[in-house]
């Protein structure tokens, strides 16, 4: 009979981010206050569930999501390159509709193929590193529970590539909430069940740089 084997992918808490930029993979962006009582509830959440290993982007507002789930369940956290946030052009300027950056002539080169899209990293070379990252923790979970800490970008791209649609999409109509989880349930090594859920509730898809 095959292990059962859940893979958690759950995207970081509220980042405070007063100048509303686009900060990717930029440092020093911490949880806010809310994002810091959002990675306590998702963590009281997991608390009864049989987590084994807790894993994190190297970037500062995974890594203190991810905190409370180890510390929880006594686990040392560790971190992977792959979960880390989508590169992109953008990173540091504001990008609202007809604001900052999307609006100077001098980017417009960025904004030709959506698609792709050509403004920043790949969507298929993210799923594809996310992809990575999903099985080495469901090997390093075999039989039990794995948490995944990433970003809105990486894991909205890997639920579509496993859900077999499209990877462009708008923006606005991702299902990835703040300190949200996705989670993967495996067979094996046979994805069966992708669910979703908002222990700390729902947030705007749109969200400056969140």
């Amino acid at each position: 009979m095959s292990e059962r084997t859940t893979v958690h992918l759950l995207r970081h808490g509220e980042v405070h981010n007063p100048t509303k930029v686009l900060y990717g993979r930029l440092p020093g962006f911490e949880l806010s206050e809310l994002g810091q009582r959002q990675a306590l509830l998702v963590a009281e959440h997991l608390a009864g569930n049989d987590i084994t290993h807790v894993v994190a982007s190297p970037l500062t507002r995974a890594q203190t999501t991810a905190t409370p789930v180890a510390d929880s369940h006594r686990l040392t956290l560790a971190t992977d390159e792959d979960l880390i946030e989508a590169d992109n052009v953008f990173e540091g300027e504001r990008v609202a509709i007809g604001d900052g950056a999307l609006s100077s002539p001098r980017h417009w080169q960025h904004l030709t193929n959506p698609f792709r899209p050509s403004w920043g990293e790949p969507y298929l070379g993210i799923a594809w590193r996310m992809l990575a990252a999903v099985y080495r923790a469901r090997r390093a979970a075999q039989g039990h529970e794995a948490v995944c800490v990433s970003h809105q970008l990486p894991i909205w791209t890997i639920r579509r590539f496993l859900e077999g649609k499209r990877l462009w999409h708008d923006p606005r109509r991702r299902q990835c909430s703040l300190a949200s989880l996705t989670s993967l349930r495996f067979d094996g090594e046979r994805l069966v069940e992708i669910s979703y859920a908002e222990p700390a509730g729902a947030s705007s898809a749109t969200v400056t740089g969140a």
